[in-house]
């Protein structure tokens, strides 16, 4: 080992699930970029070749294979640096004769064709010289929220001590280090003063500091350094923020990824926080590998990454930006298009697309009918001047009317009620589609995270698109962020005569949403109380909200959960949103006490 101390790198990279070939080009990238920069060790995220999480793709034979072969191609170019890297790993179950595994259909458990189950580790891998030189299977297999490990994966068993020279490393996986009395304890008692964990941490607001405090934690009990690599990317809904970290024993941060970014992240670590120290429990489930020094060579200097963590209200804003690129561009979009209603919700959305694609792949559709106000065409197409984005305008108005027309032998005698109202977005919604069917446009729907709890949208209307981009967030946030976007652009993005105006529907005259719903000051901290938090009516009426109150607003969203299943997936931002983690059956007839 050349010099006092170990230089690791750490690549947070953007994969995409099932892009083998493109993840193993930038894997390959990127440790040569880390071996340019002098690194002994380099170290990438959970599943870097498969990307993360592959959900049911892990039940396809020819998917395990090709990324199998992937790995393996990797591996034999682990020369001159070592590598730790997220690992997919299959080996046969005892007695079994083959390596690929199939869904019981009556079970549901994963076997292989003799029967046997599980099969497939969620591994850390460790490449030197051209091959695998150890890996550690993933001992503790996240089941809750947005995951679903125990479906795929069995849980490992042994836990892996490494020398490297004078260096002693542990190695784990994502969920391993989150738990107190997790692998890693095992392992800083067997020796090792360098805790080397590769991750794929989904984002929340806050995320970050939640990590970095436990994060601190581990080191601080095992009196061990901790390098922890995150990925970073959008995956349908979920958001990965990098914001990869290194911390001394002491618990504090020595590097610093940025959020939402790829990034090369080198950092010296000294050799006397990493050095073996004398072991002081053995067990026999512990493995130790002896590794071959890395070859001396000179190292070009480097400087500190230390990237300070965004902001709430900023990394809430770069999360549905990165969400929205990601999805679009992985899906194979380069343009979006957004119905501009004049109101907040579709100004934020178009907002964060043009941010996400760039103002020439947006496109701003007004649609107005007789209930639309001239301020809302007039702050529509403000809004679309100030994005530089293209602006086209669809009235409705004809259509609206054909459709009463057609109606009117069979609705007579009956008084128009929200049926009327609710034609008109479902007008909009079917232009949007056909607007996308003919230029390949991808609809971004405009919904937020209160209206879609309590169901104020309208299905196949305003619900309609492939990708709801604010989605989580609730209404007051909404606010927050286009005033935060108004904010570091220097000027009105967003006009203020949209942040000021009363929010309406405008699908019958005059209306305003609180005609339906009361403020969104009072709405929004119910529905986070109960969505988020699980609490039940009295629990939420004690933090001095009116009990009739939070029971209306419980039992809108208890009855509107067949219109969030119908609707596009949308970003996550929170610990909980509609979504992954929320699993509410619609036919559901309990209503709480």
């Amino acid at each position: 080992m050349s010099g006092p101390n170990l230089r690791v790198a750490l690549a947070q990279i953007n994969t995409t699930v099932g892009g083998i070939p493109g993840n193993e080009a930038k894997i390959l990238d990127y440790m040569d970029r880390a071996r340019s920069q002098g690194a002994d060790v380099v170290v990438f995220p959970e599943l870097a070749v498969t990307g993360y999480p592959p959900e049911d793709l892990l039940l396809k034979q020819d998917f395990l294979r090709v990324a199998s072969a992937a790995q393996e191609r990797i591996a034999r170019q682990s020369q001159g640096i070592i590598t730790a890297m997220g690992w997919l790993h299959s080996e046969p179950a005892e007695g079994s004769a083959t390596q690929q595994p199939s869904r019981d259909h009556q079970s549901g458990v994963v076997k292989d064709d003799s029967g046997h189950s599980p099969l497939l580790a969620n591994c850390a891998a460790l490449l030197q010289s051209g091959r695998v030189a150890a890996t550690y299977s993933k001992q503790l297999l996240p089941n809750y929220g947005v995951f679903d490990e125990a479906r795929y994966f069995t849980r490992g068993t042994d836990n892996l001590v490494l020398s490297l020279g004078e260096h002693g490393l542990g190695l784990t996986v994502c969920e391993d280090i989150w738990s107190e009395d997790g692998p890693h304890q095992a392992q800083a008692q067997a020796g090792a003063r360098l805790l080397l964990n590769v991750s794929a941490s989904p984002f929340y607001r806050g995320k970050g500091e939640v990590r970095q405090d436990m994060l601190a934690d581990r080191a601080k009990t095992t009196g061990a350094a901790v390098v922890y690599c995150n990925l970073v990317g959008g995956q349908d809904e979920l958001v990965f923020d990098g914001q990869s970290l290194v911390l001394g024993p002491d618990g504090q941060v020595l590097a610093r990824g940025a959020q939402f970014e790829e990034e090369l992240i080198v950092v010296d670590i000294p050799a006397a926080m990493t050095a073996k120290a004398p072991a002081s429990a053995f067990n026999g489930s512990m493995r130790h590998v002896e590794l071959s020094p890395v070859e001396s060579r000179e190292k070009p200097s480097v400087l500190p990454a230390l990237a300070q963590p965004l902001e709430p209200v900023a990394e809430a804003y770069a999360a549905l930006v990165l969400g929205t690129r990601d999805y679009a561009h992985k899906n194979g979009f380069r343009e979006a298009v957004i119905g501009l209603s004049g109101g907040i919700d579709s100004a934020l959305t178009a907002t964060l697309a043009t941010d996400a694609l760039g103002p020439d792949n947006v496109h701003g559709v007004a649609m107005p009918s007789r209930y639309s106000s001239d301020h809302s065409l007039s702050d529509a197409e403000a809004l679309a001047r100030n994005l530089g984005i293209d602006y086209l305008t669809i009235p409705i108005e004809p259509v609206f009317s054909s459709y009463l027309d057609t109606l009117a032998p069979f609705f007579a005698g009956r008084d128009q009620d929200v049926t009327e109202e609710n034609l008109q977005p479902r007008i909009r919604g079917a232009l949007l589609m056909a607007l996308s069917n003919k230029f390949h446009w991808l609809v971004l729907a405009t919904g937020n995270k209160s209206e879609t709890g309590v169901g104020y949208s309208t299905l196949y209307g305003d619900t309609a698109g492939g990708f709801a981009v604010i989605k989580d967030v609730v209404k007051t946030l909404v606010y927050e962020l286009c005033r935060y976007k108004n904010h570091v652009s220097g000027r009105e993005v967003i006009p203020e005569n949209v942040l000021s105006k009363p929010p309406s529907a405008e699908l019958k005259p005059d209306q305003q949403d609180t005609d339906t719903l009361p403020s969104y000051d009072i709405l929004d901290p119910i529905l986070t109380g109960y969505i988020e938090e699980d609490l039940d009516w009295r629990a939420i009426s004690a933090r001095g909200y009116d009990p009739e109150l939070v029971k209306q607003v419980i039992a809108m969203v208890d009855r509107n959960e067949y219109k969030r299943r119908q609707c596009p997936p949308g970003v996550r931002i929170t610990t909980r949103a509609f979504g992954k983690d929320w699993r509410v059956p619609i036919t559901n007839r309990y209503r709480g006490e």
